[in-house]
């Protein structure tokens, strides 16, 4: 597994270029909107402790959580200026909502945010609380359900991707939503349009991009499993 993760985050160094900010910037959300995203963010933070710590049992899961972590950190970290303020950037929050759940997610996304903005300059703790809204929150969420709709209809890969791509535009529109709700004023619906229009020339590519690393990475990942089950079946 840590040879999968390891050429994972490979190949999007090898196929993103690293750039200059990420996430809402520090300071870049009126006190009002920050306070208010915080607050709007807090109780699914605390969901997903409940719930990471009651999946955190056994050895392995821990090294899951710790690696998914260690991914959604290094691939958000790599990043293309867009919007005044912010960036785009793949997320890695599909993959992570695919193995853990999106509610791990809501934990981990956060945690990834504190350390990039205390270790990297990236985000900003008054911002966190949106950041983590757009990334952990609402793309896990989108992207998990994307993935088990499909999945459930035996098209795995296909969900798989979209849920790449689809949780990755669903957080640059939240992140969009959140910078017109701050900067909009009377021409909220117009700075909306803006944003979306904006960041879509960056995210759209990293979106197909992230979704089809992500197909490569759970077929490598699935394959590893069946191979270690034989080995178990020839060991009996």
């Amino acid at each position: 597994m840590k040879k999968s993760f390891s050429l994972l985050i490979f190949l999007f160094v090898l196929f993103t270029v690293p750039t200059y900010s990420m996430h809402i910037a520090e300071g870049y959300l009126t006190f009002n909107w920050s306070v208010f995203w915080w607050v709007f963010y807090l109780p699914f933070f605390f969901y997903g402790l409940k719930k990471l710590k009651a999946s955190a049992k056994t050895l392995e899961k821990k090294q899951v959580i710790a690696l998914v972590g260690a991914f959604i950190f290094v691939v958000s970290a790599i990043k293309l200026p867009s919007v005044t303020g912010s960036s785009s950037h793949a997320t890695g929050i599909a993959l992570g909502a695919i193995l853990l759940g999106p509610a791990e997610i809501f934990v981990i996304g956060a945690i990834v945010l504190f350390f990039q903005a205390t270790f990297l300059a990236h985000g900003g703790y008054t911002t966190l609380g949106a950041n983590a809204m757009s990334m952990a929150v609402v793309g896990a969420i989108v992207a998990y359900f994307i993935y088990k709709f499909f999945k459930n209809r035996g098209k795995e890969k296909t969900g798989v991707f979209l849920a790449a791509f689809i949780g990755n535009l669903a957080t640059y529109s939240c992140t969009a939503l959140q910078l017109a709700l701050s900067h909009g004023g009377t021409n909220f619906g117009e700075s909306l349009i803006k944003f979306m229009s904006l960041f879509a020339v960056t995210q759209i590519p990293l979106g197909i991009v992230e979704g089809i690393v992500s197909i490569i990475l759970v077929s490598i990942l699935q394959k590893e499993e069946f191979m270690k089950s034989q080995e178990v079946m020839e060991n009996v």
